[in-house]
């Protein structure tokens, strides 16, 4: 992060807008979880989208009110969710949140915008509201019956599963989907790898297109083999899209990878 890039009074990133596909648009990335370093790989992208495309960018963190650190296992604040006011899309990548109602309000006002959404690797089970069970926001934990899978399960369409892939020990190959080979989203795209495994994911509603699976490989590293067996066949969705109908009647563009970890970004593929 260069120096420029954050005030020092605001616990948040801001890399600004210039000349390009992304001008005079802005995004806002959403971090906070404890295993896969989001709050190392968005500002990363950020800066990509910012300097090679022109995007403004805002990255928020989990901050641990008593020093105001990121703290990416602090579960109960992410400040400056009012960026979310001015974005024109809201990357999220959370695990097992459980954030005060006036910051879910800034979440949830924008989820039903009818603005577009991605949703990285753990955001299927962004929200767990163990603490507080009298929230408002209690029905999007991850768990929850209704909606079917909280958030992640309204939004992206599933929740989270399990892992698939042996954690730790079966890497992912992503294999485009012929059927949408020629989808924008794919556009540059030659290779996807990543050291993360393949996540378990349920039915998809129906509207959603699977333009990647994830082949589960018999290692770390992207010359491994696949698995044989079950595990491959079939594969699982890696990587889908699918229009939400939100409560303002507006529908919302929806993109979802189980993808995303700091590690997998230094795939090119996958930055793409």
């Amino acid at each position: 992060m260069s120096a420029s890039s954050f005030a020092d009074s605001d616990p948040w990133v801001v890399y600004p807008g210039g000349q390009g596909a992304g001008a005079g648009k802005h995004i806002v990335f959403v971090t906070g979880d404890d295993e896969y370093r989001s709050e190392e790989g968005m500002p990363m992208l950020a800066k990509i989208l910012s300097v090679r495309h022109g995007f403004k960018c805002t990255v928020l963190f989990a901050i641990d009110p008593k020093t105001g650190q990121i703290k990416p296992d602090h579960q109960t604040n992410i400040p400056g969710l009012q960026a979310l006011d001015t974005a024109d899309l809201m990357v999220l990548f959370l695990r097992f949140r459980e954030l005060p109602d006036e910051q879910m309000d800034r979440i949830v006002k924008f989820t039903h915008s009818g603005k577009p959404i991605i949703g990285l690797r753990t955001a299927t089970h962004a929200f767990n509201y163990s603490r507080n069970k009298k929230s408002k926001y209690r029905p999007l934990s991850f768990n929850s019956g209704t909606p079917r899978g909280g958030w992640g399960g309204l939004v992206l369409g599933d929740t989270w599963l399990n892992h698939h892939g042996h954690h730790g020990r079966e890497s992912t190959r992503g294999v485009v989907n012929a059927k949408y080979k020629t989808h924008p989203v794919l556009k540059g795209v030659t290779d996807i790898w990543g050291p993360t495994d393949v996540y378990g994911v349920r039915k998809l509603p129906a509207d959603s297109k699977v333009i990647v699976h994830g082949q589960v490989l018999a290692g770390m590293k992207p010359s491994a083999k696949p698995v044989e067996g079950r595990k491959n066949d079939p594969m699982m969705p890696l990587v889908w899209t699918r229009a939400f109908k939100t409560e303002s009647g507006k529908t919302a563009r929806i993109l979802a990878t189980t993808m995303g970890a700091s590690t997998d970004l230094q795939s090119a593929g996958l930055r793409r």
